[in-house]
């Protein structure tokens, strides 16, 4: 499959496309003296997917170098291919001969881009058979597992691993088959199979099916967010560096439990998304890419580009057209193959910059344009997006991103690179900095409404208060921060000290602040929805290789004399709350109030009224708002006992706003209200 480079379009007809602003220019005038190189990034893409697809096919046609590469039945016949211009001989290797070379397993080399091939009759392979390449080059050989493997299995005894020829006499089936996700919001659950389960050790896809997919459909999450899917060597590495991009990892079972799994969430109205790692690659030779056929940028960068300085990881070469059809080519295969909903795009920011973000401050428009800029990588992601989106025009594309490109989650025909959201990385981040560096009273509502609200207007964010990333061992949870020892020794019921009591309170504020003020979906990490009490730590040498730390101890939240089911009923009761209003995430977010001195906040989304007392000493009675005259009840409060709240409200009292002659033009009139200190209260008008 030929898929080199053309020549470079002359300058000339570059400028010629720049005729007239982008929206995205047009949207934020701050982007004008930027518009040339917006133009130029988005024409790039344009002629870049005109060379892909040689102008009279469809990027979804392009992107089959998985139908192509690899082993695959055909007829009466195995037909096995390769992609490895390097080499110069190669055998197929396995159960089949004995692990030895013979003429009868050589691959031939078809033609001059270095794609090699062999074909076998029915019998030579069957169902579960373990294989490998064995490749030579100039200098030098190594076994290598195919680039294009779907299925990659570790020997239990040597810890070795090899592809496996995957063919059951009866794959599995899909029963739903065009499943549209729900967005209204968008309430992902981010999660983690292998580390899903109560028991020291690795669990499965059927036991996450089993087991911890009616706890997420039963609090009312609609997407599952499942990480480390592509196989990996080493299981502490969360599932990011990745060795083969096609293989569903074998740890937690087969290619046909998986589909399963997604199967029955999509079953139970769930979309299932996956951790895609297109950023950077795992350095390993003898089960990744890094040096195929004793070439090491085949698929990477070459010099001091290669390697990815702080992750200790290979930088894919992006502006190589063969590493452009494998990249595709994996995301249109986990779509069609497993019927993923789409991909929460890793690591971003690294690919977007030469110097993947490290030591950059981004502390204005120009330095999102300032030629530090790798232009293939964006092109990537915005032909990704393409592709994604014409395959399944529902599909969720979702960038973790921190420096704040700007058009990244803006539509291609409108200039942008087409992410359907941004994930608002700096909410976490605020939330641990005033956690750490403020006292209580300091707490400034201004602020903390501005920093949950501060994003374009054009974009969708998926917002939370925090992920996986601050769960693992160095760092710590918001529970923790919060309460941190008196979490093992004060959080049985009737045992809270003063620390438990303040925890409990503002862990249920601030994730209902969070995901109150969301513009496009919210995120959680399980466990953290009830205050999981421990860190995440992967079997290492360091620990024994113990799996203590690598689960999730639902009997914690499942035990009604601890504490923790307090948070666990709140996040239910949160997430019922926002999708009762429909299509909360696109209404605004209206300010009603904030006094920094109180620490008084107060907004309003439609006919709900959100608002918050973050004072940790001062109640106050008969606190007065202008809102829309009328009555209002209470349908959620941080400080209702059964959230292990205090109860200091009647919360059955239907709340009516006051008549003021000056405001009644407006339809407004006074609601006045008895906030108790450190609480919050959501209020819905009737109508």
């Amino acid at each position: 499959m030929k898929v080199s480079s053309n020549k470079e379009e002359p300058q000339n007809a570059i400028q010629a496309k720049k005729v007239s602003l982008l929206n995205i220019v047009k949207n934020d005038s701050w982007l004008e003296p930027y518009n040339d190189a917006i133009q130029g990034r988005h024409y790039h893409a344009e002629r870049k997917i005109e060379e892909l697809t040689e102008g009279r096919k469809t990027l979804s046609e392009f992107a089959s170098g998985h139908l192509y590469f690899g082993l695959h039945r055909v007829g009466n016949q195995w037909l096995f291919r390769e992609w490895a211009p390097n080499a110069v001989k190669i055998f197929l290797v396995g159960d089949f001969n004995a692990w030895k070379e013979s003429s009868d397993y050589e691959l031939r080399c078809i033609d001059k881009s270095g794609v090699w091939e062999i074909a076998l009759s029915a019998e030579t392979l069957k169902h579960g058979d373990l294989f490998k390449l064995r490749i030579y080059w100039k200098g030098g050989s190594g076994e290598r597992i195919p680039s294009y493997a779907k299925r990659v299995v570790q020997d239990d005894v040597t810890k070795i691993f090899s592809a496996q020829v995957w063919e059951p006499p009866t794959p599995y089936e899909f029963i739903i088959k065009n499943f549209v996700p729900s967005r209204n919001p968008l309430l992902i659950y981010e999660c983690h199979i292998g580390m899903g389960q109560d028991e020291e050790k690795i669990g499965s896809y059927n036991e996450f099916r089993e087991k911890v997919l009616p706890r997420i459909v039963a609090d009312g999450y609609n997407c599952l967010q499942i990480m480390a899917i592509q196989e990996h060597p080493y299981y502490g590495s969360f599932g990011y560096h990745v060795s083969s991009f096609f293989a569903a990892s074998s740890r937690f079972g087969t290619p046909e439990e998986l589909k399963l799994l997604i199967d029955e969430a999509h079953r139970q109205g769930l979309a299932v998304i996956m951790d895609l790692v297109h950023s950077h690659a795992v350095k390993n030779e003898l089960e990744g890419l890094g040096n195929f056929a004793g070439d090491p940028s085949q698929y990477f960068y070459s010099g001091q580009r290669r390697e990815h300085p702080a992750w200790d990881s290979l930088c894919f070469d992006y502006g190589k057209n063969e590493v452009l059809h494998f990249l595709l080519s994996n995301c249109k295969f986990w779509l069609e193959e497993y019927k993923f909903d789409g991909f929460r795009f890793d690591g971003v920011t690294s690919m977007l910059y030469y110097s993947h973000g490290l030591g950059e401050s981004f502390n204005g428009y120009a330095d999102y344009f300032n030629g530090h800029q790798d232009d293939n990588a964006i092109c990537y992601l915005t032909i990704a997006n393409e592709l994604i989106h014409q395959i399944n025009p529902n599909a969720i594309t979702i960038a973790e991103e921190v420096s704040g490109m700007p058009g990244l989650a803006a539509p291609f025909k409108d200039g942008g690179y087409g992410f359907d959201y941004r994930l608002a990385m700096n909410i976490p981040d605020y939330w641990i900095k005033i956690i750490k560096e403020l006292k209580d009273e300091d707490w400034k509502p201004s602020g903390i409404f501005w920093e949950l609200t501060n994003r374009r207007a054009d974009e969708r964010n998926i917002t939370y208060a925090e992920s996986h990333d601050q769960a693992l061992v160095g760092d710590k949870t918001l529970i923790f921060r919060l309460i941190d020892s008196d979490m093992y020794w004060h959080f049985r019921k009737g045992d809270e000290n003063d620390r438990v009591n303040r925890g409990i309170a503002l862990h249920k504020m601030i994730r209902l602040a969070t995901a109150s003020t969301l513009n496009g979906g919210y995120l959680n990490f399980m466990g953290n929805e009830f205050g999981h009490p421990e860190w995440i730590d992967f079997p290492r040498e360091g620990n024994g290789w113990s799996h203590k730390y690598a689960r999730r101890q639902w009997n914690l939240v499942d035990n009604q004399e601890l504490c923790y089911h307090y948070l666990g009923d709140f996040d239910r009761a949160m997430l019922q709350t926002l999708k009762s209003i429909k299509d909360i995430q696109a209404l605004p977010v209206v300010e009603i109030w904030h006094n920094d001195g109180d620490q008084i906040l107060a907004f309003q989304r439609g006919d709900l009224l959100f608002v918050f007392n973050f004072s940790p000493t001062n109640s106050y009675t008969d606190y007065g708002f202008m809102v829309k005259k009328g009555a209002y009840r209470v349908v959620l409060n941080t400080d209702d006992p059964k959230f292990g709240g205090n109860g200091l409200t009647d919360d059955t009292i239907t709340h009516f706003t006051n008549y003021d002659s000056f405001l009644d033009k407006e339809e407004k009139g006074w609601l006045q209200l008895y906030i108790p200190a450190r609480s919050a209260v959501v209020l819905a008008k009737n109508r």
